[in-house]
């Protein structure tokens, strides 16, 4: 059982940035790939970004690249989502969320273990 906990949402004006953070209750946080969703209200859960368990492959959803940034600490049981230039569209729910493979998969059933939810609001 992984247990995680998300942290650092908050409100914000465009242009701004955030970090959120998700501590893991596992030792064995590291072989885990990890990833951070976001869902909107109305719409579905989608994928924003994936590492893999060693942090050396990412994945970026077009609508963030160049402007999200995930890492990960396997000393520390924590990922990471720095969030630079945010955007009014970025407003949403952000999980974060485990599933055991070397790389983080695209697809939401992949992930068997997730976070409660951490509101971020961007204000125009």
């Amino acid at each position: 059982q992984v247990q995680l906990v998300e942290s650092g949402g908050g409100l914000v004006q465009a242009g701004g940035s955030l970090r959120l953070s998700c501590a893991a209750s596992r030792r064995t946080f590291s072989n885990y790939a990890m990833a951070w969703f976001r869902q909107a209200p109305g719409k579905e859960r989608e994928l924003v970004a994936g590492i893999s368990w060693s942090g050396g492959n990412t994945y970026y959803a077009d609508s963030v690249k160049g402007r999200f940034t995930i890492s990960r600490d396997n000393a520390k049981n924590t990922v990471y989502l720095q969030m630079n230039s945010l955007k009014p569209e970025d407003t949403a729910v952000y999980y974060c969320a485990a599933g055991p493979y070397n790389l983080a998969p695209l697809s939401i059933y992949e992930y068997d273990y997730w976070g409660q939810g951490t509101q971020v609001t961007v204000s125009s």
